[in-house]
């Protein structure tokens, strides 16, 4: 399922790059031009191909010319170095209690959907799980956030009609502490991240949260702050990216719908640049295509030589 839900992330410049070393034995100096041009126009940006592109290089300048296989792994292991970023664990420890999530990003890109998946994960695992319904504005996020409670078999906290959406975060994880939930989840609405006043508002409800947490206690912030980002729009979700970074410090990114994409190289990319690591990926509809990111077998997928040989034979 992993590999079936990256077929279309394979179709962009990783297929580019197959295609060039597809029927040659070997792979020598005068291909650098063309993989340079493959990777600088890839959506995985400057920095980033720039890297790959030194890797391979110097693989192509150790041996005057190498064996493909050679090169995949080379760009597989540069790839792997870029996405095992060094993270704090996720597993959730009832010593804190209640575990926090803010879930962040633009419109549509499917935090409230990412987050009753969540919910699902947690209630699976036998935690008692709160959803709190931070997205005041949209009228149809809190009707959507119930019908995953429902789904899944978990409560959910609104604020009054019209409520500030910090009060809605405040009193939920407030309700979550004293009723002895394991674990907040809370939505919050699509801000455009070159509107000042959107982003200023999301600071305040991080203040919040943080209020909500450490009352009567030790000071404590958010376990986790989690933007989410289209995998669809490519480099734009790098650009997005770097503005939610200056507003707030998120701790981990959701990249979705990577399953109907050739652009998921941007998955390198942002986390090149941010060195924030990837938590979990979008690759299909149902609740379990939520997976948890697994650097390893994502390199595998795309990078592995006989991933490529079995795909040229499915071409054939």
């Amino acid at each position: 399922r992993y590999r079936k839900g990256l077929t279309k992330t394979k179709k962009g410049f990783i297929a580019r790059l197959a295609r060039l070393f597809k029927g040659r034995p070997k792979v020598s100096d005068d291909l650098k031009d063309e993989i340079e041009e493959v990777l600088f126009t890839a959506d995985i940006g400057t920095k980033t191909a720039q890297r790959l592109l030194a890797s391979v290089t110097d693989e192509l300048d150790r041996h005057e010319v190498a064996e493909p296989d050679a090169v995949w792994a080379v760009i597989r292991e540069q790839a792997l170095s870029i996405l095992d970023v060094e993270a704090k664990p996720l597993d959730y420890d009832p010593a804190i209690k209640p575990y926090t999530l803010l879930m962040i990003g633009v419109n549509g890109v499917g935090k409230t959907t990412t987050l009753g998946k969540l919910a699902a994960r947690h209630i699976e695992a036998g935690r008692k799980t709160l959803l709190v319904a931070g997205d005041t504005f949209r009228a149809a996020a809190g009707e959507q956030l119930e019908v995953w409670a429902r789904r899944v078999g978990c409560d959910i906290h609104f604020g009054k009609d019209g409520a500030d959406p910090s009060s809605v975060l405040f009193d939920g994880i407030m309700r979550g502490r004293k009723e002895g939930y394991d674990v907040v989840l809370c939505d919050t609405a699509g801000r455009l991240h070159t509107r000042k006043e959107l982003m200023d508002e999301l600071q305040k409800m991080g203040r919040s949260a943080s209020k909500a947490l450490s009352k009567d206690r030790a000071e404590m912030e958010p376990h986790d702050i989690f933007l989410v980002l289209d995998a669809t729009i490519g480099q734009n979700a790098l650009a997005q990216a770097q503005m939610f970074k200056e507003t707030m410090n998120f701790s981990g990114l959701v990249l979705t719908k990577l399953d109907g994409t050739a652009k998921g190289g941007v998955v390198l990319g942002v986390v090149d640049e941010l060195s924030i690591p990837i938590r979990y990926i979008g690759i299909g509809e149902r609740v379990e295509d939520l997976r948890l990111f697994d650097p390893e077998a994502f390199c595998d997928v795309l990078f592995k030589p006989d991933n490529h040989r079995d795909d040229e034979a499915e071409e054939d």
